[in-house]
């Protein structure tokens, strides 16, 4: 099974093939090194940020705000092709006879939730290749770098092999340039998960997007805390645009309920986790735990469990190692979403695009967090699966369920 994956696609990185550089809760992921940086090689300092409103808008804000309770088009049972009705795209000048190669340029597959997607990539992949879609897929891996990533796009391009291209921003705005000349060949171009600032490409892939989730979990912990009390708010790195408008949104929901929350990069290391909480606590009390992540957010509650202090009213996120201990804890949580499963959407849209058929400018999946209702649910289905696996990840009826995720062998 996993020789079949290594044959299907060619990974190239700029220094060595496909480093992981992150911290991970998923122990079958061998040798992780203890943080992830922020792409610049700094370590996380346990000093607050400063306030910023840079990365508000609220124009976007109340779209966001109203896709929450949107209808989406499509099959619920196949969330990764749902869509929120909108602008169309004329993609008939793409169509094209026969496999294609696709050429795919990834930030990087340095934490648990972009190794999940990778792995569900990859098995789509193989579905579109057994289909006679897709020839091969060429990825370059840029190890959370943007220079190495804008290298990676400028040699496709140079190279000229590409019959499409799939990018996944490492950060929005300086990988713009680079998208752009990419859509400048003429070859269709497909970004998702992070944006950037030109809607060159034909289409962007994202679930509703970091309003969404801010508004989600800032809303939450605030119907649970009062004026006055303390949040601790978590973030794993700046400068991209869904990670700062998650917490854009939570700090202006806070700031509104009068509640006092301090925010810190971490790297999402663990170590780096548990002395800021321990550090809070040992200056008060701490009500909430707020993440706009949650690779780290066990170590977030082991803080609170060594010191002795009570659990906070806390997000996280759909990953396995934080719905298993949030039910061994019984703490009162939420787990937001950033659906895993768009990492099978862009190859999907691709299909699409080479049969000349309409697709989404601007195509917004479904975004919705798992409550307390919902988990018992969650980890009965993904039984079984490592804890850096994401519960939310879509690729249950692909060739290698479950095995190949259970496996967690990252192609």
């Amino acid at each position: 099974m996993r020789g079949s994956i290594l044959g299907k696609v060619t990974v190239i990185a700029a220094t060595t093939l496909l480093a992981l550089t992150a911290c991970t809760t998923d122990s079958s992921i061998e040798n992780p090194p203890a943080s992830e940086g922020a792409g610049a090689g700094e370590s996380a300092a346990a000093e607050p940020t400063e306030d910023s409103t840079e990365w508000f808008d609220q124009a976007v804000y109340d779209t966001q705000d109203e896709q929450r309770s949107a209808t989406f088009e499509g099959d619920p049972a196949q969330p990764y092709l749902q869509y929120i009705d909108g602008e169309m795209t004329d993609t008939s000048a793409f169509a094209a006879e026969g496999p294609q190669k696709v050429c795919f340029s990834n930030a990087s597959i340095s934490n648990p939730w972009r190794q999940t997607g990778w792995i569900t990539m990859n098995q789509q992949l193989e579905a579109l290749q057994e289909s006679g879609v897709i020839s091969e897929m060429e990825t370059r891996d840029a190890q959370d770098d943007d220079n190495t990533q804008i290298a990676d796009i400028d040699y496709f391009i140079s190279d000229g092999d590409c019959d499409a291209f799939i990018i996944s921003p490492n950060s929005t705005a300086a990988m713009t340039p680079a998208v752009e000349r990419a859509c400048e060949t003429g070859k269709p171009v497909v970004v998702f998960d992070r944006g950037v600032q030109t809607d060159c490409a034909v289409t962007f892939i994202h679930p509703i997007g970091g309003f969404a989730w801010g508004i989600d979990t800032a809303e939450f912990l605030s119907e649970r805390l009062g004026e006055g009390d303390k949040v601790v708010a978590l973030r794993i790195l700046p400068g991209v645009d869904v990670l700062e408008q998650r917490w854009a949104a939570a700090e202006r929901i806070f700031e509104e309920n009068g509640i006092e929350a301090v925010d810190y990069f971490t790297g999402a290391d663990p170590v780096e986790i548990k002395s800021i909480i321990a550090d809070e606590l040992a200056t008060g009390d701490v009500q909430g735990v707020w993440m706009d992540a949650g690779d780290g957010a066990v170590a977030a509650i082991e803080a609170f469990e060594d010191a002795g202090a009570d659990l906070p009213v806390m997000t996280g996120e759909d990953e396995m190692s934080f719905l298993r201990k949030w039910d061994e804890t019984g703490i009162d949580a939420l787990a937001p979403v950033y659906s895993n499963f768009q990492w099978r959407t862009p190859l999907l849209a691709l299909e699409k695009i080479f049969k000349g058929e309409e697709i989404p400018a601007e195509w917004v999946l479904p975004q919705s967090p798992i409550t307390e209702n919902e988990r018992a649910a969650f980890l009965t289905a993904n039984e079984g699966m490592p804890d850096g696996h994401y519960a939310k990840f879509g690729g249950e009826d692909l060739q290698g369920y479950p095995e190949v995720w259970q496996e967690r062998q990252i192609p």
